[in-house]
């Protein structure tokens, strides 16, 4: 290979990457999910082929490349319209630990032992686990905390809703793209018609009129129409 060939195949290379990358959008580079780890390393390698393997010729190369990223494309626009696919290309938020008690089972699931969580918390600033109210293992492979009341930070909003009792340690979804989550409801003792009548004061009919909604730490519920945000 000359090295004028080699230069070409080097500057093609990059700006078909560096093309690719702007269309992918930010969450392909921000969120390295299991599937965003495999397209990256399938697309790394195909790169470097095309640029050292003179029997693939450039315009195959890229095509192959555009053809490669379609992939995670199509499958992004596939985890927006349908949050049972989700589960299953991205996987799930797994709570690991509870008002400062490990949750065996979920360490199993996510294939944690004790010293990488501990590490994990160590980032958060978290020595001991009696500071933590929940640990949630994010689809990403980072680990969300929330600290109990005593560890946390005060900010000014905190001051001025002291006086009132949480009722959930973190906001949790209800409803999302129009779909109810059940298991949240339950989780939260609350029940369809109590969701039903809240949709209603929001000025929604149905689930498929909101995009999102979640119960607040106050026990408050906030609904996102489509198209609109209105608290309650």
């Amino acid at each position: 290979m000359s090295m004028s060939e080699l230069l070409l195949r080097l500057a093609v290379t990059f700006t078909v990457l560096f093309v690719l990358a702007r269309i992918a959008g930010r969450k392909e580079i921000s969120q390295m999910t299991f599937f965003n780890w495999v397209s990256s390393v399938a697309i790394g390698s195909l790169a470097a082929n095309l640029v050292v393997n003179q029997d693939l010729r450039i315009f195959q190369g890229v095509i192959v490349l555009v053809a490669w990223l379609a992939i995670p494309i199509l499958i992004g626009f596939i985890d927006i319209k349908f949050k049972g696919a989700r589960k299953v290309t991205t996987g799930e938020p797994i709570i690991v630990i509870r008002e400062g008690k490990i949750i065996e089972h979920s360490l199993r699931r996510t294939r944690l032992d004790i010293d990488t969580l501990r590490t994990l918390l160590r980032e958060k600033n978290v020595f001991q686990l009696s500071e933590v109210d929940l640990a949630i293992f994010e689809t990403n492979g980072k680990l969300s905390v929330l600290k109990t009341d005593p560890h946390q930070f005060v900010t000014r909003n905190d001051m001025n809703v002291l006086s009132k009792p949480k009722q959930f340690p973190i906001a949790m979804e209800v409803i999302s793209d129009g779909v109810v989550n059940i298991k949240n409801l339950v989780m939260l003792n609350r029940d369809e018609k109590w969701l039903v009548e809240q949709m209603e004061r929001a000025g929604a009919t149905s689930p498929s009129e909101v995009f999102y909604a979640e119960v607040k730490t106050d026990g408050t519920i906030h609904v996102d129409m489509k198209g609109e945000s209105v608290v309650r």
